[in-house]
């Protein structure tokens, strides 16, 4: 087993293409066949794997979570760090800290339109911490 933390800086709420980074870390572990953990550590961020073509889906997703958990929602309590910072927790457990994803020939196996993207629930930048696991 191989494992890597890479640190990825946000800048602020949105999606980031981080497929190239996790593939960089599989080639680098040299196993052929086996499985690629992905895990985020934070509660106001996460991870998710998406079409990679059309930034258009990418813009959708973002709208579609503001309608479903809209900064500033009076039913939160929980604003310790701002008006983003509850819907962002509301956020990250909606969707995923951690995916794993099959390898063979040392490549990950996404489909052709498939990338792993960190999705970033805050509206200030951020660094988040990715920690992958490549074993055969």
């Amino acid at each position: 087993m191989q494992q890597t933390t890479l640190t990825v800086k946000t800048p602020g709420r949105g999606l980031i293409n981080i497929t190239q980074h996790i593939a960089a870390a599989v080639s680098s572990a040299k196993i052929e066949q086996g499985l690629c953990h992905v895990f985020i550590q934070h509660t106001s961020a996460s991870l998710i794997i998406c079409e990679n073509a059309d930034p258009d889906v990418q813009t959708d997703l973002e709208n579609f979570m503001q309608r479903l958990v809209p900064d500033g929602d009076s039913l939160f309590e929980h604003t310790a760090e701002g008006p983003d910072d509850m819907p962002a927790h509301v956020r990250s457990i909606l969707t995923q800290t951690e995916m794993t994803i099959p390898l063979d020939s040392g490549k990950l196996l996404l489909g052709t339109w498939q990338g792993i993207f960190l999705w970033e629930h805050r509206t200030q930048a951020h660094s988040r911490s990715i920690i992958v696991s490549v074993v055969a």
